[in-house]
């Protein structure tokens, strides 16, 4: 008997927490209505919020085997802009040009790259998720590796509903919740998401006004500046201090110039007295930019050089290509 309970207490030792003592999903989701009664959400915004709502496997498996980069940037920007996003998104520029010219006014953020981030986050609208909000949030929380963020996102998904914003069965997104043309996480979406036509709902779903402006409004809201550009490509003529690199380090142009940091052509930086870092994504071997104050704003937005490396260079493909 005693040997028995010894071999039943380590299989349970060595099952995950929430198979060897957690609460089941029905209960835990039991009690996150609960918690939402306590908060003072509606019964009718809690009723459809949860309604049908099941345990998301393929969100839980993909939060913990997220894919490590084992490209460089070389091979990443061909796949991540290709020449038709580039086409696509120069098109989409003139149909949409009188909102984007409003917009990027309004906001102090230059339309190409509102286009670009709409590119790259969801292919320009056309890759938003097909998740539950409710329903993904739920089941990370209750997977327990981050609760409190994914409760954070669950009771914001709350309220956006309770807003009337969005109705339940049509909140969209990821596998982790992010929402929308745009992909603003629940708590993002209350932090910054626009009302721009003024119809009384904030619609990053479906209103392109909305989806502009509230991204634009983001990149405002975290430092952006319309009379910077994102960052340029350098060559280094000496190597330099791995000390003096990352986006913690911000000298002038002209400290970069002393250091021997060119434009890529070779030739002299810019006489334009800014602060930028220089960041090495795939380390010395590869690419090295100067990163400007938008650099960090985007940065904000996703923390993935990639993923700034990419909007900025299909923004600048926008500007550039014939």
């Amino acid at each position: 008997m005693k040997l028995k309970w010894l071999a039943t207490l380590g299989l349970a030792m060595a099952l995950p927490l929430q198979a060897a003592d957690k609460m089941s999903f029905e209960e835990y989701v039991g009690q996150l209505k609960k918690e939402a009664a306590e908060r003072n959400f509606s019964q009718g915004t809690i009723d459809s919020a949860f309604a049908g709502i099941k345990l998301h496997k393929r969100a839980i498996k993909a939060d913990r085997n997220q894919p490590e980069f084992k490209k460089t940037l070389d091979t990443y920007l061909p796949q991540a802009v290709p020449d038709w996003k580039v086409a696509k998104a120069r098109k989409l520029m003139k149909q949409h040009n009188e909102l984007l010219q409003k917009v990027g006014k309004a906001y102090g953020v230059q339309p190409r790259f509102i286009v670009a981030l709409w590119g790259i986050e969801t292919n320009f609208g056309n890759y938003t998720g097909n998740f539950s909000v409710v329903g993904a949030t739920t089941s990370l929380a209750y997977e327990g590796r981050r609760e409190a963020f994914f409760k954070d996102q669950l009771f914001a998904a709350l309220t956006i509903l309770e807003e009337g914003h969005i109705s339940a069965d049509q909140m969209k997104g990821s596998w982790a919740g992010a929402m929308g043309q745009c992909q603003f996480m629940p708590t993002s979406f209350l932090a910054y998401a626009v009302d721009f036509d003024g119809d009384g709902k904030k619609d990053i779903w479906n209103n392109k006004a909305d989806v502009f402006a509230s991204a634009a409004n983001y990149l405002k809201q975290v430092g952006w500046r319309d009379d910077l550009t994102w960052a340029r490509q350098v060559t280094l003529t000496q190597p330099v201090k791995k000390e003096q690199t990352g986006l913690n380090v911000k000298l002038s142009l002209s400290q970069w110039q002393e250091l021997g940091v060119r434009r890529f052509d070779g030739s002299d930086l810019p006489s334009r007295e800014i602060q930028a870092s220089l960041v090495q994504p795939d380390d010395a071997e590869g690419r090295s930019y100067l990163a400007y104050a938008n650099y960090d704003a985007l940065m904000r937005w996703n923390r993935s050089h990639y993923f700034v490396a990419a909007v900025g260079h299909l923004a600048d493909r926008i500007k550039f290509s014939q």
